[in-house]
């Protein structure tokens, strides 16, 4: 395990997955992250790459070729490599290897840093284009926050507050794990949406191109909460696992196949693309109070 921390927030990390362990704020003597409890849902926050979801019949087709991929990906299971740590800060890297091209013949390095700014925890992705054709991929983060944040509070007394008004609707998931092809009301001019376990009673609520790039975690009979940022992803995931007492609020760039995808990896709906020597990042950041 790894530690970094400043005056306000300590965050443990494993080198497997690079994933996130703990976020504590040592202002309030809180956890904010889920403690992957495995009765519900063992991890805490898993790095969704090379795809996001779920694909048909785990299967892909590229150049003429055959892959199979389970959901989310191989990255949340694979070892990385500490590449540099300050006290306040951490970069892992993972690089594409034998083991990954039988799965996904693309030549990558793949970065993830995590950096503490006063109360805030930032969290970057960085994809390289190692190869010398085109990267597809998608990319996306799972954290899991703990609700209710503190006692005598029930899951049902908090909600989502928006930072634009939205008229969104959810896009169920099939019993296969993929998009249905017609979505349904989720809420309408508003910022806000309650929280309850039976939102997530058909899995998780997924939005697509929500004009909100911020939304905040919070109760009115609460102290504290989160305001969670993720700007410059086009889809939004809300999820939490049957009776357990957190939320994920997952940022993609990239979203699970749909029941019609023809799986062709060149086609799939939210695919990014990179050109030999290219790079993409984007940032995600949650700040405790």
């Amino acid at each position: 395990m790894f530690s970094i921390e400043n005056q306000y927030i300590r965050a443990v990390l494993a080198s497997k997955g690079a994933e996130l362990q703990q976020i504590f704020s040592k202002e309030f003597q809180l956890d904010y992250l889920w403690n992957g409890d495995p009765a519900y849902w063992g991890k805490h926050s898993p790095i969704l790459f090379p795809m996001v979801g779920t694909l048909k019949g785990d299967t892909y087709f590229h150049e003429g070729k055959t892959y199979r991929l389970s959901r989310h990906g191989f990255a949340r299971d694979r070892e990385f490599t500490v590449t540099r740590q300050h006290f306040d800060s951490i970069e892992f890297l993972l690089k594409s290897d034998d083991a990954t091209r039988l799965i996904y013949p693309f030549e990558f390095e793949l970065r993830i840093g995590y950096i503490l700014q006063e109360d805030r925890i930032l969290v970057s992705y960085g994809v390289t284009n190692t190869g010398d054709r085109e990267l597809l991929f998608s990319i996306g983060g799972h954290p899991a926050f703990r609700v209710p944040l503190e006692p005598g509070i029930e899951y049902n007394d908090y909600l989502l507050e928006f930072n634009e008004e939205e008229t969104l609707p959810r896009w169920p998931i099939s019993g296969e794990g993929l998009i249905e092809n017609h979505p349904l009301p989720l809420i309408k001019q508003t910022q806000f949406l309650p929280l309850s376990k039976d939102l997530f009673r058909s899995d998780a609520l997924v939005l697509k191109f929500p004009a909100s790039s911020e939304v905040t975690l919070r109760s009115d009979k609460a102290s504290h909460g989160i305001d969670f940022d993720f700007d410059g992803f086009p889809y939004l995931g809300l999820w939490a696992a049957p009776g357990a007492d957190f939320l994920c609020i997952e940022p993609w760039c990239g979203i699970a196949d749909s029941v019609s995808a023809d799986q062709i990896l060149d086609h799939k709906e939210g695919i990014q693309r990179l050109e030999p020597g290219e790079g993409f990042g984007r940032n995600w950041s949650v700040r405790l109070w």
